[in-house]
């Protein structure tokens, strides 16, 4: 659980580091990914260009492509949080809400209830497409991979708030993302988001468990130029000072405010907590003085549009020895001020106004010199996590995960509007933090300041689309998606000061629960496929490729003939992989063998009289022994609301001799014979003549069509996503236009 959110300055105070950015972009747009790949000498890149790619969900919404879009934009990036907890807290189970909740509707009043798992264990809200899975499943991780980056998605970011860095899971998921990319595929990089009020350890453990090692280095997200790491650099390394505050006291005009302390060890930042009272204009001058009030300056720096309640700080590099110090804060513009405390809260120091000793102690943080914490602080790129749904940023440099709307913008130190969150939903009951089972809750169909009662608002994403349009409005660099895969969350009768006989904080149920990855039932895929559509709006897509000139192709006169067609067609390798892995909690042992001929690349060539269609796979075809081998589907209208899923033809499913059959769509998947086309394959490569009468099409052609092998007979296109191979993936359909 990323955690919930807190107000004013952080009770465990410390130094803000203020960047020296690098103006440099992420290091994430395609064309810096192929770069990085030769130089690693890595496999060269296979771009399937999915940004291409059509695809309407089962609500009929079609995903944009370059026309509605606009040309890519490389200075944009995409992170998605991600979840790596499956499996590593298990207290029995799987436990699931939906499931028990539909036995026993009066359930979340009966704690004791059988039904129940554990006080604090983890329940489901739901069940994801790949079953109960583990995060270290081998299977699973790939399927991840190859979504996340045919949907346009940058980074995985992992929560790793809870103090644990799940140091098994990640490197399972980045050794399968590593063999990805060994095949040429792309997948997203990779970040983490540490504690928010105490990441010294989590941050330690990755520098000397991942990034010191250098493990996999390719798959580190880079943001300016370093690795991208979110926490807040203030509490890197050993720390001394006050962070204690019972008031704000104002910066008089003219006048100042100060705090004498003693250093016991050298230290390299020094500053406190600044209140605005919520204004953003003020300004105000940060000095560090040798002893006390008339002590000669040692550094001082301006601080401008100072936001509320935020941690400023002074560096010096040189460190500063151990001694006595005063701390001043002068030349004030709007409404300033200093967090401080009315008793005596800092051994040997003392709160000064107008340069006289006045009751009390400031808020003080102290960095003190280590140089194991100044690696680590040069080695990455630091921005401080916002847990707040509501605040905004407090200081430049923040970033959030989750908000309520409108969701604010959070700007870098040179104030360029640099990020936003984007939620599914928001455990936030009104003004404050919630739990997803509260009545009131912001669940997926709320939007507009409530949540629409209509049925079936669930499977819209409204929220969702709220929060998406908000972030397409303010157009930052990077968008923050909460989330993909978190599924789980703990059982409580207690939070944040509410008590229930059943609580669920972060998931609950379908409408409260905020995770993208397609469910088993519910509302499927439709997340999923509205993700791309907002990445392709705010990132852009290339425009379709353009065909070849028409050519005739024999069918009985081989594949070469196949060699200055354009385009190629192209999908990923290696996603025919087996799965034999255990399930939650040993709930079932997951085994899917039905990959079989991994089909890599795809062509469509023409003449005034037929279609010509080719597929190429990694490895020799199997024998055409049953009717579920290598079948073309083809959308001659390009509408959805026609055929199966679209699909009005099916080629392939009966064969004799040299021919396969063509069958038109007659209602469901049940199909009726048109005509014999030819067909033939050897080696690793098929192709077919369809005539264009029996298709219905004329003199130009424009139609979506998808090879798909291996597929159950079930007609659910869900199945696209977990059996055989379908060319290109799940939904989406290749697309050509004469």
């Amino acid at each position: 659980m990323a955690g919930g959110a807190r107000r004013g300055c952080g009770r465990r105070g410390g130094v803000i580091l203020r960047k020296r950015c690098m103006r440099r972009s992420g290091v994430c747009a395609l064309a810096a990914l192929v770069a990085l790949s030769a130089a690693a000498g890595e496999t060269p890149l296979w771009d399937t260009l999915s940004d291409t790619w059509g695809a309407t969900d089962a609500l009929g919404r079609r995903v944009p492509t370059a026309p509605e879009v606009g040309p890519p934009r490389p200075d944009r990036f995409v992170g998605i949080f991600y979840f790596l907890w499956l499996g590593a807290h298990v207290a029995g189970g799987p436990h699931d809400v939906t499931r028990i909740l539909g036995q026993d509707p009066e359930a979340l009043g009966k704690p004791s209830s059988p039904l129940w798992g554990p006080l604090h264990a983890a329940h489901h809200w739901g069940e994801s497409i790949f079953g109960y899975y583990l995060t270290d499943d081998p299977y699973v991780l790939r399927a991840h991979a190859r979504m996340l980056a045919d949907a346009g998605i940058d980074a995985v970011i992992f929560d790793v708030t809870n103090q644990f860095t799940y140091r098994r899971q990640y490197l399972a998921l980045l050794r399968v993302f590593a063999e990805a990319r060994r095949d040429g595929n792309r997948t997203p990089q990779v970040a983490f988001l540490c504690p928010f009020w105490d990441p010294r350890r989590v941050v330690d453990e990755l520098f000397r468990e991942l990034y010191e090692p250098g493990i996999h280095p390719e798959l580190w997200f880079r943001w300016e130029g370093k690795p991208l790491i979110l926490a807040d650099p203030r509490l890197i390394g050993a720390r001394a000072g006050n962070d204690k505050q019972d008031r704000a006291v104002e910066l008089p005009a003219g006048g100042t405010l100060g705090q004498s302390f003693a250093a016991e060890a050298p230290f390299d930042a020094a500053g406190g907590c600044f209140p605005t009272w919520r204004t953003t204009e003020g300004a105000f001058t940060l000095a560090l003085r040798r002893d006390g009030p008339r002590g000669a300056i040692l550094a001082e720096r301006r601080f401008e549009n100072v936001q509320d309640n935020a941690w400023l700080s002074l560096e010096f590099d040189p460190p500063l020895p151990a001694g006595t110090y005063y701390l001043e804060m002068s030349a004030g513009r709007g409404k300033v001020g200093w967090w401080s405390h009315t008793g005596d809260v800092l051994p040997g120091g003392q709160a000064f106004a107008g340069g006289a000793a006045v009751p009390g102690d400031r808020t003080l943080a102290l960095r003190i010199a280590d140089e194991r914490a100044r690696r680590l602080r040069e080695f990455f790129t630091f921005r401080k996590p916002q847990p707040d749904y509501f605040q905004g940023p407090t200081e430049p440099d923040m970033w959030s995960w989750l908000e309520v709307y409108p969701q604010h913008v959070f700007r870098n130190a040179r104030g360029e509007k640099e990020q936003m969150a984007v939620g599914v939903a928001q455990n936030a009951v009104g003004g404050r933090l919630g739990s997803m089972s509260e009545p009131g809750a912001r669940g997926r169909s709320f939007r507009g300041g409530a949540t629409d009662p209509a049925p079936g608002a669930v499977l819209r994403g409204l929220n969702f689309a709220e929060q998406f349009e908000r972030a397409l409005a303010e157009d930052p660099r990077f968008i923050f998606i909460t989330g993909w895969n978190e599924w789980v969350a703990g059982r409580h009768a207690e939070f944040s000061g509410v008590r229930l006989p059943v609580m669920f904080v972060d998931q609950f149920d379908q409408e409260h629960s905020r995770d993208i990855e397609p469910m088993r039932g519910g509302h499927g895929d439709n997340y999923y496929y509205q993700m791309v559509s907002f990445v392709r709006r705010f990132k852009g897509a290339r425009p379709l490729p353009r065909p070849s000139a028409p050519a005739t192709i024999r069918i009985d006169g081989g594949f070469a003939q196949w060699a200055d067609v354009e385009p190629e067609f192209r999908d990923d390798i290696g996603d025919t992989a087996h799965r034999d892995h255990p399930g939650y909690n040993d709930c079932a042992r997951y085994v899917n063998r039905s990959g079989r001929n991994d089909i890599v690349a795809c062509k469509v060539a023409r003449d005034a009289e037929n279609l010509y269609f080719y597929a190429r796979t990694r490895a020799p075809l199997t024998p055409a022994a049953d009717a579920r081998w290598m079948l073309l589907l083809i959308d001659v209208d390009c509408d959805h609301r026609t055929g199966w899923e679209g699909y009005d033809f099916l080629v392939g499913r009966t064969s004799t001799g040299a021919t396969t059959s063509l069958e038109r769509n007659a209602g469901g998947w049940a199909w009726e014979p048109v005509a014999a086309v030819a067909r033939v394959s050897a080696g690793n490569e098929v192709h077919l003549a369809v005539p264009r009468a029996a298709l219905g099409l004329g003199g130009t052609a424009s139609f979506d069509f998808k090879w798909i092998d291996n597929m159950p007979p079930s007609g659910a296109i869900l199945d696209f996503l977990t059996h055989g191979d379908a060319a290109p993936n799940g939904r989406f359909n290749y697309r050509w236009r004469e």
